[in-house]
């Protein structure tokens, strides 16, 4: 009798676990992800391009009701990044990479849930949107240095944060001796890069040496989301019709760009002006570089003595070697004639020291892990080589600061005269 109800209570359970329904959505914000079939323990997926021209590779989605089970995921593209999937399961606070080295397959993975696992998250990378923003500012809401602002507001009414740190502009009537503009998803799915932002920010308002250099001499203006909108939505970012936000500093349709192009002029107040967009390069690429965005001699200088700056200052985890910043000569620095990149427009600014844009891989960096903290540690490597830069560029500001450049549309297609050919999975997407 004993087995016999032993055998029922099993049956009982297996038709229980099988009528259990896998949910796999979206529905949270960065999410992107299409089920194109659900067949026992096998899932399907696709990446949603909406209003992309042509491929992309972003995605990220959510599965509950999968408690002790194990699935295989497949997607129809090589759309999976070097170390497989970003998981959380803390509903996104913290990330971890599903492989522990950078040969993860291109298409699949499989996933054993816990019975405790109610709800996971995966995506190609490890998100970051608003709400990861908020918890980190919460450690400085009674910081007198960083104010919080809003940039503008986007085309669906959400609000563009703002963050400054004027330094000596608190106590100075805004003589600051430097001006360092800071952003970072004018690809919304490049989101390592606002980890990096955080390393930066943690840098500029700690008490180290460095910290309270860079508030004495300088100003900050950091947009960690200039494509706000596609941020929450989850959207691809890159190559968005007509244009995406790191082609439109001509153009101008996106509210985020007009008001960085109407406010940095002015904010800037002639004085000498570092400036730097963070990226994150193709799905696979696997070191760290700068692109040069700007076709002067001059600018071309002050950047390679900042880049050995920061191969030499640099004390964080992730490999970083000077001599691979991609030279003005490449395309892979240039927007299509009729569109202008944020460091190709930076780069024309008056008093202009430093333009370029800085590329940090989503999880392989010369077999090194990128993840939010080792990003964050490039973040702080970053703030080190910028004090050394202006401590040794001081005797040179008087002339440098007196660079004006041509007109934005003749240098973007004077560079349009070279080509250089990069592998794939090295090349630079700014």
């Amino acid at each position: 009798m004993k087995t016999r109800l032993t055998f029922f209570v099993s049956l009982i359970l297996v038709a229980a676990f099988a009528a259990a329904e896998v949910k796999i959505g979206a529905d949270f914000p960065g999410g992107n992800i299409i089920v194109t079939a659900i067949d026992g323990d096998a899932v399907r997926l696709e990446r949603d391009i909406r209003d992309t021209s042509g491929d992309w590779f972003y995605w990220s989605f959510r599965v509950r009701g999968a408690e002790g089970r194990t699935l295989n995921f497949e997607f129809s593209t090589r759309i999976t990044g070097a170390r497989g999937p970003a998981v959380s399961n803390d509903g996104g606070n913290t990330w971890r990479w599903l492989g522990d080295k950078p040969d993860f397959s291109w298409t699949k993975f499989q996933y054993t849930f816990s019975p405790d696992e109610k709800d996971v998250l995966f995506s190609v990378g490890m998100n970051y949107t608003e709400k990861d923003l908020k918890r980190f500012l919460k450690k400085y809401v009674n910081n007198a240095n960083l104010k919080v602002e809003t940039l503008c507001q986007t085309k669906k009414g959400r609000n563009v944060e703002l963050l400054r740190i004027p330094g000596k502009a608190v106590s100075n009537n805004g003589d600051a001796d430097f001006k360092v503009f800071l952003a970072s998803r004018h690809h919304c799915c490049e989101m390592m890069a606002t980890y990096s932002l955080e390393g930066i920010i943690e840098t500029v308002l700690s008490d180290s040496d460095d910290g309270k250099w860079l508030r004495e001499h300088c100003d900050f203006f950091i947009v960690p989301f200039t494509d706000k909108d596609g941020v929450e939505d989850g959207d691809q970012g890159k190559n968005r019709k007509p244009h995406d936000h790191n082609r439109d500093y001509i153009k101008r349709i996106y509210p985020e760009i007009q008001a960085i192009t109407e406010q940095t002029p002015v904010w800037l107040n002639g004085k000498p002006l570092f400036w730097l967009d963070i990226h994150c390069p193709g799905l696979r690429g696997d070191y760290i570089h700068f692109t040069h965005d700007c076709f002067t001699e001059d600018l071309w200088n002050t950047q390679q003595k900042f880049t050995k700056i920061l191969e030499a200052e640099k004390k964080g985890p992730l490999p970083y070697n000077a001599a691979r910043t991609l030279p003005f000569t490449s395309t892979s620095n240039l927007a299509a004639p009729g569109f202008q990149k944020c460091g190709n427009w930076g780069g024309s600014l008056p008093n202009v020291i430093f333009a370029s844009s800085l590329e940090i891989p989503y999880a392989n960096a010369s077999g090194a892990v990128v993840d939010a903290d080792s990003a964050r540690a490039l973040g702080r490597d970053l703030m080190r080589a910028i004090r050394v830069f202006w401590e040794t560029q001081k005797h040179e500001v008087s002339t440098i600061a007196d660079i004006r450049l041509t007109r934005p549309s003749e240098y973007v297609l004077m560079g349009m005269q070279f080509s250089v050919t990069y592998p794939l999975t090295h090349r630079s997407t700014g």
